[in-house]
């Protein structure tokens, strides 16, 4: 029986997500919450490995290999790590799930959404966040943040990011997620995800 609660964080690569999701571990757990902190792809050791072929910038992946790599990541981490954690009370906190492979693999790469979302399905092992949060970044931004350590994902071209870009935002409007505007500071961010986060699980 699932006890503890499942909170997500998506957007694109550098909307700073993995810097939201570590500040909300920390004030969760100042609210005595125990918290996982983990991300996709990875969790597991299996999915580490997986992701460091993912994003190997050397690396050359057809779109549907992609895919099928993603989701196998996303079975080990479901099962051995979200599914525990969940079912002994625990807060779990994700630097990315399912729609990720939705925006990067179905918007992105063009590959047929049914088909990614069915695959996404079965991959997630049945597991909903209770809170999912969408980080909106604006494409100028996304560029000013550029970096010389880019992986396999952030060297994609300009169309494949602005494709990826607006299908989060299309996404967002889904019924049950939250958009916060990642275009702020982080402080402020944070603050914005607080508030979700504890409208969500009931947090005072």
């Amino acid at each position: 029986m699932r006890k503890g609660a499942f909170i997500v964080l998506e957007g694109p690569d550098r909307s700073g997500k993995s810097t939201q999701a570590r500040l909300l571990a920390d004030w969760l757990r100042k609210k005595g919450k125990q918290v996982v902190l983990t991300r996709e792809p990875g969790g597991t050791r299996l999915s580490e490995q997986i992701r460091k072929i993912l994003l190997d910038p050397r690396g050359e992946i057809e779109p549907l290999t992609e895919l099928f790599l993603y989701e196998t990541s996303r079975v080990k981490h479901s099962l051995s790590v979200i599914m525990p954690a969940l079912r002994a009370g625990k807060t779990v906190i994700s630097d990315r799930f399912t729609m990720s492979t939705t925006a990067y693999q179905g918007y992105g790469r063009g590959l047929p959404l049914r088909a990614v979302e069915t695959l996404n399905g079965i991959a997630a092992c049945g597991l909903k966040p209770d809170a999912l949060i969408v980080f909106d970044i604006p494409d100028r931004l996304f560029r000013e943040r550029e970096n010389a350590a880019a992986d396999r994902m952030e060297r994609a071209g300009s169309d494949f990011r602005r494709r990826v870009n607006l299908a989060y935002r299309t996404l967002s409007r889904r019924r049950g997620v939250k958009s916060v505007d990642a275009s702020g500071g982080v402080l402020e961010i944070h603050e914005a995800v607080k508030k979700i986060v504890a409208g969500k699980l009931g947090i005072k």
